[in-house]
């Protein structure tokens, strides 16, 4: 005998672009108040290496979102064949601009290039994408800390959306120094949103779906399209995709189309709450790096 797998009423969508929106406006207003008092607007750098298409529309969008609240922005673009010496002499040569207040390297970079001395010199103070080894370990220590952009957004939609998350059981899908393992500690503090309890599951998780359907909370970060199906959700789960993967699709026009790491069409009847792919957790990302921007401009985390 099968039975019909139970499913919520009704679900409702996570806005992350709208959310996003309102984040710009709230900024918008603040440095507009920074320009009337004659103060230094936020000025937020990027060094763009090579010419991947999710990376150039990522920082692209970055700069649109620059003008949006009113910040100086500046993109500074190397060829793939730039040398690691030339990439971090520019990255000192941010760090000692007085008139820039943060910057980003974007990620991935080449081969030759290694990702973890990029991130680590760049100073802790003007690093508003979060991942610093400085700015991890303050957010370790529940001391005021530059967030990751992603996971501090994930956070953010929960508490937006008035999401209750106080003794929730919060499962984890991927590991990475980017999402995952950040957003698992920022979920399990004793903040608000917070204190989950927090499953973290990667490749070598066994009996994955038995542990999914445990969870009250799924956020879904391992960058594999359309992974997390309908039997892996308990229903009336909140689920959050963070999962942006170009899947060919010759019937767009740009010949690909974004997919997450959830099935949507399976998954989301079953939800009280999901996030959307494209719409939902990307959009947070940049609001939260003008976040950081602001909040290094203004000194908030390191004195000025």
């Amino acid at each position: 005998m099968t039975t019909t797998p139970e499913v919520s009423t009704t679900y409702q969508l996570i806005d992350g672009k709208k959310t996003a929106e309102d984040i710009k406006v709230e900024i918008a207003a603040e440095v507009a108040q920074l320009k009337a008092a004659g103060k230094k607007v936020p000025h937020l750098a990027a060094i763009l290496v090579g010419h991947d298409g999710g990376s150039e529309t990522y920082v692209r969008n970055k700069v649109l979102a620059c003008e949006r609240v009113g910040f100086e922005s500046t993109l500074i673009r190397y060829e793939d064949d730039v040398t690691e010496a030339e990439l971090l002499a520019k990255v000192e040569e941010l760090n000692h601009d007085p008139s820039i207040d943060g910057f980003i390297v974007q990620l991935p970079l080449p081969a030759h290039i290694s990702s973890e001395k990029v991130i680590e010199t760049i100073r802790p103070e003007k690093d508003v994408d979060g991942f610093h080894p400085m700015n991890i370990g303050r957010m370790v220590a529940g001391l005021p800390a530059l967030l990751p952009a992603t996971p501090s957004g994930i956070v953010e939609l929960l508490s937006r959306y008035g999401i209750e998350t106080n003794g929730r059981h919060c499962v984890v899908i991927g590991r990475s120094n980017i999402v995952g393992t950040p957003v698992s500690i920022l979920l399990a503090k004793n903040l608000e949103p917070g204190n989950c309890t927090v499953t973290l599951c990667h490749s070598r998780t066994r009996n994955l779906a038995e542990i999914t359907r445990t969870a009250d909370i799924v956020v879904a970060a391992l960058g594999r399209p359309e992974f997390v199906t309908a039997d892996m959700v308990s229903p009336g789960a909140v689920v959050i995709d963070v999962g942006t993967t170009r899947v060919e699709d010759a019937s767009k026009k740009s010949g690909f189309t974004l997919k997450g790491d959830v099935n949507f069409a399976e998954v989301a009847p079953k939800t009280s709450y999901i996030t959307p792919v494209p719409g939902g957790v990307g959009p947070m990302t940049i609001a939260m790096l003008l976040l950081n921007t602001l909040r290094a401009a203004k000194g908030e985390v390191y004195p000025r």
